[in-house]
């Protein structure tokens, strides 16, 4: 589409009453990133209240018509999400906004291939509209969804602001918090919080004070149910554009078992698991279940597939006519909203258990004939862009279209994380469950551990890669690039539920945008230098964490560069830097940056505590530009099941560095004084 132009979305698909519309871009770096935003607007071109705007604080509509669905990984970047129920939409909107803002200085100017897309709810690409001329301005509205007689139209809009997202919000009608005293305030209470945190955990907080929590005020405090909620006042529920603090929950209480030995009963025991078929069943049946409970989960599953909000029940073994013999999917999802049906079919695999063409293609004909929307996999493994895990034939010449979609059970221990450990659900019932379910899953006898095994190619390219006979273009490399991928995608999720920030692959945009030719010439890479690389963006930190696996010398190594302060002297840098890396681990690796090619002084951690004046270069003519930070880890020989294995140790080397050097650094450098031009802390 070009700018100005619009369509109705009926004369582009007969399925469009859920749409997801994404929100993309590049940049050089692969550092570069932007938050969006959704205004509901009535017809006066204003929101009705400020519960009609959407952002990273406050990402879902109580009625379904708006979910944030959060960033994805792309062969060039990150995109960002949106599931709308258009059949949800409130009557009294008449337009419905869909903008991006950046913070601190960054332009839109800065991003490559600033772009927005619009699918239907079988998955199918209808539209797509390039922004060409964002220039030096800090927010965009993309484009909007507006009503026409019974139908929606889309216009594609490309319209820049200087004032950031607190100054578009505000020109249509939202009061936006936005008190920098305010909230330094509250990131001084944090502090003190987490120091008071602290001296419990060390013995020394005074004797009334309680140390531990139970159960479930270990859990986010609950929100107020929908019926109870008030309409928003200018003096309280005003957006703030700030990010909100999330914290690790506290300890939970001291058991009252005698022992060990006393285990804690559960909802969902795995000691009677058995067989492949028995955890399949039990780990279906689990999680439909907990989903039809917890509307909350299981709009966060299904709102990324296309399907509306509304009443869920959920079904296992059903049996369906097929041919001569009835066909049992795994699991049947049926939503029902306004009279109309959702379904999808679920098949679902655990352990290594790979997915079977032909029973998945029999599904996909059964969905279609019976009028079904979507087929649903759920396994171990990750679906990479541009790679699909199954190929299966689709009649194009039927009307009725239906979308397969697939999923990890390490996304959906992820999407429970996110909600009990950081977010918070309605009640203390639903959370209880979710922390049954995560239990379960996470469980090694559940089988449901996530992409566990780096295919049959890895021995046969680690010892090419010994004896010097691994040739570019073999297609084993290639095999190994694209289960590093896999690997990198879920070391994502599991850390990004764990601290609960998003946690992104960095996709420099030099690589290409085509992810077939980037795996190519990565899999060429590691054939001429034995080196398996990525790199991490984490929300909150000064830099991106690097992660290089050397084949050659079974060494895995994490790292992370961090810009030198605008201000100060280069031996007070030095000397703070080794100050807040006082509890990281004594052999770290710490190397001053320069803008030389001659390369700046490096040493151990161990070595720099007593003389941090060794990391400034002799001649002080040479301009520090930052440091890097490493630490070295021997990598499992085995492809991934054994305790020793490969993709053991890249979690645990990346799990080491975060929460051992990572933790302590100053972000100072990448904080922002909150202001109305604030949108992210990535």
């Amino acid at each position: 589409m070009i700018k100005g132009s619009n369509v109705a979305l009926a004369d582009l698909s007969d399925s469009v009453g859920s749409v997801i519309v994404s929100l993309g871009w590049s940049s050089p770096t692969g550092e570069g990133d932007a938050d969006v935003s959704v205004l509901l607007l009535d017809a006066n071109g204003k929101v009705r209240s400020d519960r009609d705007f959407y952002f990273y604080n406050q990402p879902v509509a109580a009625d379904g018509s708006v979910q944030l669905l959060g960033k994805a990984p792309t062969a060039d970047g990150s995109e960002d999400r949106i599931s709308f129920d258009l059949t949800a939409v409130p009557s009294e909107i008449d337009r419905v906004v869909v903008a991006a803002s950046r913070y601190g200085g960054a332009r839109f100017g800065e991003l490559q291939d600033v772009r927005i897309t619009l699918a239907d709810a079988a998955g199918e690409s209808l539209l797509r509209f390039s922004v060409d001329d964002a220039g030096s301005v800090t927010a965009v509205i993309f484009g909007e969804l507006y009503r026409r007689g019974e139908g929606w139209k889309f216009r594609a809009v490309g319209q820049g602001y200087e004032a950031g997202l607190a100054g578009l919000a505000t020109d249509f009608g939202v009061d936006i918090e936005d008190d920098a005293d305010a909230e330094a305030q509250a990131e001084a209470a944090l502090e003190s919080a987490a120091g008071a945190e602290q001296a419990e955990e060390s013995g020394t907080a005074p004797a009334e004070e309680p140390a531990e929590q139970s159960t479930l005020e270990a859990i986010p405090a609950p929100r107020r149910p929908e019926d109870e909620v008030t309409e928003p006042t200018k003096s309280a529920a005003r957006p703030r554009t700030a990010k909100k603090k999330v914290t690790i929950p506290k300890a939970v209480k001291k058991t009252l078992a005698e022992n060990d030995a006393w285990r804690q009963a559960r909802l969902f025991p795995v000691s009677v698991l058995k067989s492949d078929r028995d955890r399949e069943m039990r780990a279906t049946s689990v999680l439909l279940s907990v989903m039809a409970q917890v509307p909350e989960f299981s709009r966060r599953l299904t709102a990324g597939f296309g399907a509306p909000s509304g009443r869920m029940e959920t079904f296992t073994e059903v049996s369906l006519p097929h041919g001569d013999s009835p066909r049992r999917p795994d699991g049947v999802i049926r939503i029902e909203r306004a009279g109309k049906l959702w379904t999808a079919l679920v098949e679902t695999k655990t352990n290594g258990n790979a997915l079977k063409a032909d029973q998945v293609q029999a599904y996909m004909d059964i969905a279609t004939r019976r009028g079904y929307e979507a087929v649903i996999t759920l396994t171990n493994d990750v679906a990479l862009e541009g790679s699909p895990l199954i190929d299966v034939k689709i009649d194009k010449r039927r009307k009725h279209k239906v979308a397969l979609w697939h999923m990890s059970w390490a996304e959906v221990a992820h999407q429970a994380q996110m909600l009990i450990r950081h977010e918070g659900v309605n009640n203390a019932a639903h959370a209880w469950l979710l922390q049954e379910l995560l239990h379960y899953l996470q469980h090694e006898n559940s089988g449901c551990h996530g992409f566990q095994n780096m295919g049959p190619a890895w021995v046969p390219v680690r010892n090419g890669i010994d004896d010097e006979t691994l040739c570019q273009g073999d297609a084993r490399a290639l095999e190994v690039v694209e289960n590093w991928e896999r690997l990198i995608r879920q070391v994502c999720l599991r850390l990004g539920g764990e601290l609960g920030q998003k946690v992104l692959p960095v996709q420099r945009a030099k690589r290409g945008t085509d992810p077939t030719e980037r795996r190519i010439l990565l899999a060429d890479q590691l054939c001429l230098h034995g080196r398996l690389q990525a790199e991490l963006r984490i929300d909150g930190t000064p830099g991106v964490l690097a992660i290089s696996a050397d084949l050659r010398t079974g060494k895995l190594r994490t790292g992370i560069e961090i810009p030198t302060p605008e201000q100060g002297y280069p031996l007070s840098w030095a000397k703070r830097l080794v100050r807040r890396l006082g509890e990281a681990p004594a052999d770290l690796h710490v190397e001053t940056l320069v803008d030389s090619d001659t390369g700046g002084p490096r040493g151990t951690l161990e070595r720099l505590r007593p003389e941090p004046a060794d990391l400034l270069p002799k001649d002080n003519g040479t301009k520090i530009t930052g440091f890097r930070l490493s630490l070295l880890k021997s990598m499992g020989s085995g492809r991934g099941n054994a305790e020793t294995g490969f993709i053991r140790s890249v979690d645990d080397a990346v799990n080491r560095f975060y929460t051992t050097v990572v933790v302590h650094l100053d972000t100072a450098t990448t904080r922002r004084t909150p202001s109305k031009d604030r949108s992210t802390t990535g």
